[in-house]
């Protein structure tokens, strides 16, 4: 989408061409400064075709900047990223990228119909795959049922006209109209209602089942059924596990789950004993 068209360096004459994603991708001790201020330091993960990788931390933990870095609008000042063996920096940029299906954390739509928002620079789609692609996204039914002229309906500036829920869910129905390999989601910050809440997360779930996801979590409510939960502090992989494992830890992922619900008005998770 929008981001995706930003170029940060060039593709080069001797760039590999990239069909599919076939393996995995391998963060090998990547470390990155912004102004020579550390922002990362040598984190290493692998995401496997398949899985869904949910990356959890407090504000300015590093989470979006390492997303960057998969997506090479950055390059680490350390480290290699490998997507199936071969270092991101050797493939073509615009074909590496078309891996890539992302839901920013704005959502950003611009001032045109629902159908264009979602077919963005895709004019060759039918009308079929934009409706699957919101059926996905749980947004068909709004787009039929609450919209003037349905999917003809514009949308004004930023998607001024949506709630940002409904926004969340065009966004998400535009990363998969196109079936990308790999999806990345940025989840929105913004407070939801209980059932735009309820709708988006029911979407999020149905859209990486099966597939490659990156989630940046915000609402740790969404990445119970992550595969894989890496939970960055201060630039800096401390934790990694499937949820219930990291609430046993009784860490840094479950001092943030119980702050979450607490605040939201939930029990937080039955404190677990220490295994000796």
């Amino acid at each position: 989408a929008f981001l995706l068209d930003q170029q940060t360096e060039p593709s080069g004459t001797q760039a590999i061409s990239i069909g599919d994603f076939q393996q995995a991708i391998e963060v090998d001790g990547i470390s990155f400064a912004y102004e020579d201020a550390p922002v990362l330091e040598n984190i290493t993960l692998s995401i496997k075709k398949g899985e869904m990788v949910a990356l959890v931390g407090r504000s300015g933990a590093g989470k979006s900047t390492l997303v960057d870095l998969i997506l090479r609008f950055y390059q680490p000042d350390s480290g290699t990223i490998r997507l199936d063996g071969q270092p991101i920096s050797n493939y073509q940029l615009d074909n590496y990228r078309r891996l890539f299906g992302v839901v920013s954390q704005d959502g950003a739509l611009f001032n045109d119909t629902v159908r264009q928002n979602i077919a963005y620079a895709r004019p060759d789609l039918r009308d079929e795959q934009i409706e699957k692609a919101a059926r996905i996204a749980n947004a068909h039914n709004f787009v039929l049922n609450d919209l003037p002229e349905g999917y003809d309906t514009l949308l004004g500036e930023r998607g001024v006209r949506l709630s940002g829920g409904q926004r969340q869910r065009i966004a998400i129905a535009r990363a998969v109209v196109d079936e990308p390999p790999i999806l990345v989601l940025d989840e929105a910050t913004s407070a939801l209602d209980t059932e735009s809440e309820r709708l988006v997360q029911e979407a999020i779930a149905r859209v990486v089942q099966g597939s490659t996801a990156i989630v940046i979590a915000h609402r740790l409510s969404t990445i119970r059924m992550a595969d894989k939960i890496v939970v960055l502090k201060a630039g800096r992989i401390v934790e990694t596990g499937t949820h219930d494992e990291l609430i046993q830890l009784n860490g840094e992922y479950r001092h943030l789950h119980d702050l979450q619900f607490s605040e939201n008005g939930a029990i937080p998770a039955q404190a677990v004993a220490p295994v000796n």
